[in-house]
């Protein structure tokens, strides 16, 4: 309890400064890939992928706030990682990840190639068989992709989780601006690109 109650004062009193110096808000807006790239980097060394429900947003920013200084992350690359983790907290009414610098409008559109680099290349690779343990292969004969359109757009749109993975689809694949359309035609160039 005293080591929470110092973290929780330290982190209280260095938040703050660190918001106020006009350094620490330079940069790329926070990215959910961008996250989850560093978190395979540096956090998944030491930690298993633990169900994202096991900690709330809050909890997460505190975590993060202790464990950026623990790993030597920038703040660029911690702000990253919360995005990710955040993003993945998959339930009906997930934390919203920033969008990008050009807003909702930026992605209308975008080819479904571009939709699949940009929001879930990050987790499922250039690939599609995956870039982090418990990440389902989309290449696979009888996989994830043989599932009818319906489900998977379900779970595109509001986030899964199978049952005793350690991973879970963050709701929208982390991008709040993904529409049903480009759901619909992202899992069109799954389905081509990832044949088995």
């Amino acid at each position: 309890a005293i080591l929470c109650g110092a973290i929780a004062f330290f982190l209280g009193t260095a938040l703050p400064a660190r918001a106020a110096d006009p350094a620490a808000n330079q940069g790329a807006p926070a990215s959910f890939a961008r996250g989850a790239q560093a978190w395979a980097n540096n956090c998944a060394r030491c930690h298993n992928a633990r169900d994202p429900k096991d900690f709330r947003n809050d909890q997460w920013e505190v975590i993060m706030g202790h464990m950026r200084i623990q790993s030597g992350l920038t703040g660029q690359e911690a702000r990253d990682v919360l995005t990710f983790l955040q993003g993945s907290n998959a339930g009906p009414t997930p934390q919203p990840v920033r969008a990008s610098a050009g807003g909702a409008g930026a992605v209308a559109g975008t080819s479904a190639k571009a939709l699949y680099d940009g929001t879930c290349i990050a987790c499922h690779g250039s690939d599609g068989k995956g870039t982090l343990p418990g990440v389902p292969d989309l290449s696979e004969p009888g996989g994830r992709l043989a599932k009818p359109d319906s489900v998977l757009e379900k779970h595109i749109l509001e986030g899964f989780q199978e049952p005793g993975s350690p991973m879970a689809m963050p709701a929208k694949g982390g991008n709040p601006s993904l529409t049903p359309q480009e759901v619909a035609n992202l899992l069109t160039y799954m389905r081509a690109t990832f044949k088995p």
